[in-house]
């Protein structure tokens, strides 16, 4: 069955049923794994932002945030359910597996989007609610709807959707956008093209089936093994920039330093692996490591910042 079919059986067939899906259906059209890493990097925003928060302000700021990430993934998969049918990666996510119909996640989608940036708005800063209504904006639309379809470069623009939860958390506490957010979207936003062109390597097969132009199908593996040394150095460099700004240590840029040419390293066995390789375990390993990476860094950026206030406190017992 082609992508259009597939698309058209699922619409029709939401026409006249109705699912039985079970809470834990529903949960799964969040993508709890994506959710994880906003949630994380969310709440490292928050952490990091100079100021003070009410915790009872950040635990909602950080429910909305994840509630938003949430809607996205519900919305992305009621738009994809038809790539998703034919993609063994996917093929057994609610709408493809027929659990939700296609309908119900659109509306499921919907609501969740309008209530976490209508709570964040009212109950955190409307700066802060904005960012995430355009983060959900750009992942469902401009990123799902149009990008990922129709350029080899979708996943380098679309990136910025996983970028923004940090600069979310960032503004919730401040209510502003300032130099340090945007060097933490940027770690994000630099980090995901190898992350997922590590993925796309050894999914091509998949992606060729269903028509997603993803690099290496477009412009062919040693393009995108170049692309991929590229954009972990550029990683690696940017993992540093909070200590060439001023608001983290020179502890943390050594351990970014180092989990940075780890990461260049792995990126580099990649592009060591000879073409056509089935087995294409330097991409596993990076896609692998690509995910401790990222969490390893906004975790040696929170410790460091719970260490600098330790200091602090102590100086002013003295």
């Amino acid at each position: 069955m082609t992508v259009i079919g597939n698309r058209k059986a699922l619409a029709h067939d939401s026409e006249f049923r109705l699912s039985e899906a079970s809470a834990r259906d529903y949960f799964e059209l969040l993508k709890p794994r994506v959710m994880s890493l906003v949630v994380f990097t969310a709440f490292a925003g928050l952490v990091l932002a100079p100021g003070h928060i009410n915790p009872v302000i950040g635990l909602i700021a950080i429910l909305c945030i994840a509630v938003g990430a949430g809607a996205s993934g519900a919305l992305n998969m009621w738009y994809d359910a038809d790539i998703d049918a034919i993609m063994t990666r996917t093929a057994k996510r609610p709408i493809p597996a027929g659990r939700i119909a296609p309908s119900e996640a659109l509306a499921f989608g919907l609501v969740l989007s309008c209530f976490s940036v209508t709570i964040l708005g009212l109950a955190v800063n409307w700066l802060a609610a904005s960012i995430l209504a355009f983060t959900i904006f750009f992942y469902a639309v401009i990123y799902t709807m149009w990008l990922k379809r129709s350029t080899s470069q979708n996943i380098v623009i679309g990136g910025a959707a996983g970028a923004f939860p940090p600069m979310i958390g960032w503004a919730c506490v401040t209510g502003t956008v300032t130099i340090e957010s945007v060097a933490l979207f940027m770690i994000i936003f630099l980090w995901t093209p190898a992350h997922f062109w590590a993925l796309a390597l050894f999914k091509m097969r998949d992606y060729e089936a269903v028509g997603v132009p993803m690099l290496p199908n477009v412009a062919g593996e040693r393009v995108t093994k170049h692309q991929i040394v590229a954009y972990a150095i550029l990683t690696a460099l940017c993992g540093v920039a909070p200590t060439m700004l001023g608001f983290a240590s020179t502890a943390y840029g050594f351990v970014a330093a180092t989990l940075g040419a780890i990461f260049i390293y792995c990126s580099i066995a990649v592009w060591r692996m000879p073409d056509g390789d089935e087995k294409m375990v330097p991409a596993k390993k990076l896609f692998a490591y690509s995910i401790v990476y990222l969490f390893a860094i906004f975790s040696a950026l929170m410790v460091d910042r719970a260490a600098a206030l330790l200091v602090w406190h102590a100086g002013g017992l003295f």
